[in-house]
């Protein structure tokens, strides 16, 4: 078998390894990215809150999205199933409008492309259509990869630090039954694509739509370039499966009537094809990094995705990790250890943000009410929904958990201790 070496390996190309791999190769180290698809590839999520500004402008990626065909996403609107919307909710109101404040709707299998392009442009190796089959390891110290390429030959890339970026696989986070699920956010998704159907104009164009459905269930819409529109159902489980349905299309198209904004864009337009759904896809890992390895993106945990925090927390992670990647190179020590501020980061953020999706899905929260009877707390909502996660918001949720009970913090996501060997007599 075919052996080689480098300073990191990087298990899946998209956002949150290619940030990864961008900080590192910037800092002079070899990396080699191993993605198992060959690009351009589908993929969804497709929209970006404004707090994933800051890490693509570490990456130095701002400049191709500004020169780009993505729509410009400047604000979010919320809309009652009976169609009536909120007034939008503009970023510039609160942040710099030429830099936090503008964000974008993009077509992944795009964005995915440019960011890989982005990445071997830094200085990265990245390899497509390379599967990870193996994790390789030295006693309780993750040393590398075996992975197969395209033409079924096996090849071990070794490395003192390994970077699991493989999405929602998790791959070591699978293998080592790691994979924890939360308490309650056990929601199903089905969505699909439409063309020609209504769309704003001007500034809003390209805002999120969030349309709730009776039973606190909720679409949303995302529109993209070409005229294309990202339309997704999401509930829980039993709800959707209600009177024996299990077609993906057929529960999409049941409850589209259920909110009359959705139906009445969506009547003008036709859907393009396929229908997707997943179910249960919130989860985080008992561990956040090992010897030798660390986790970083979806491979990390998955947060419902109704305020779109997912390709911040993607893009944040990679960037963190790559810094206390390169620490570690600096000072040759591989130990968990050495991620715990990573870790706590990255703990600290979703968990402010899991507050926030709980609060939504209580029909008993009004995130409206709040604002209106504590105004000065309509600042700290903004931050969180916007993805500033990482700073001290008690005082709003005090307001919330006079309403609702707040979720503990789960266990998850820290670093996994180093076993205690047994003393020798010497």
């Amino acid at each position: 078998m075919r052996s080689e070496n480098c300073d990191v390996v990087i298990v899946g190309g998209g956002p949150a390894g290619c940030a990864a791999a961008c900080v590192l190769a910037e800092q002079g180290h070899r990396v080699v990215v191993l993605e198992r698809e060959k690009f351009p590839r589908y993929h969804v999520g497709e929209s970006m809150i404004p707090f994933t500004y800051p890490p693509l402008e570490r990456i130095g990626f701002i400049h191709r999205l500004k020169e780009s065909a993505f729509v410009k996403k400047f604000s979010v609107q919320f809309v009652a199933p009976s169609g009536r919307a909120s007034q939008p909710f503009y970023f510039f109101d609160r942040y710099d409008r030429e830099t936090v404040a503008q964000s974008w709707q993009v077509l992944r299998s795009e964005f995915d492309q440019m960011l890989m392009e982005h990445t071997r442009a830094k200085g990265a190796e990245v390899r497509e259509q390379h599967e990870v089959v193996e994790f390789l390891r030295d006693g309780e110290t993750y040393v590398g990869v075996q992975a197969r390429t395209a033409t079924g030959e096996l090849v071990e890339i070794r490395a003192p630090i390994t970077i699991d970026a493989s999405g929602r696989d998790a791959l070591a986070a699978t293998r080592s039954a790691w994979r924890r699920g939360d308490p309650k956010l056990n929601k199903v998704a089905v969505w699909t694509y439409f063309e020609g159907s209504k769309r704003d104009s001007g500034i809003d164009e390209g805002q999120t739509t969030v349309a709730f459905l009776p039973n606190k269930g909720w679409f949303w819409h995302i529109p993209q370039h070409g005229d294309r529109v990202s339309v997704g159902v999401v509930a829980d489980g039993k709800y959707l499966a209600r009177d024996g349905f299990k077609d993906p299309q057929a529960i999409f198209e049941r409850e589209v009537p259920e909110n009359r904004w959705i139906a009445e864009r969506l009547a003008t337009g036709r859907g393009t094809g396929e229908y997707w759904l997943t179910a249960e896809y919130t989860f985080r890992s008992e561990y956040s990094a090992a010897d030798g390895l660390v986790l970083v993106g979806d491979a990390y945990g998955f947060l419902d995705p109704v305020f779109s925090s997912g390709l911040m927390l993607a893009l944040k992670s990679g960037v963190a990790a790559a810094d206390a990647a390169h620490e570690a190179l600096a000072a040759g020590d591989f130990q968990a250890a050495r991620f715990t501020a990573y870790s706590e980061m990255m703990r600290e953020g979703i968990e402010n943000m899991r507050k926030l999706v709980y609060a939504f899905y209580d029909p008993k929260v009004s995130f409206k009410t709040v604002t209106e009877n504590s105004p000065e707390l309509a600042g700290d909502l903004t931050d969180c929904l916007s993805g500033d996660v990482n700073k001290d918001f008690t005082r709003l949720f005090k307001a919330f958990a006079e309403v609702t009970e707040m979720p503990e913090p789960l266990p998850y996501g820290v670093p996994k201790a180093t076993p205690q060997r047994p003393l020798v007599a010497t």
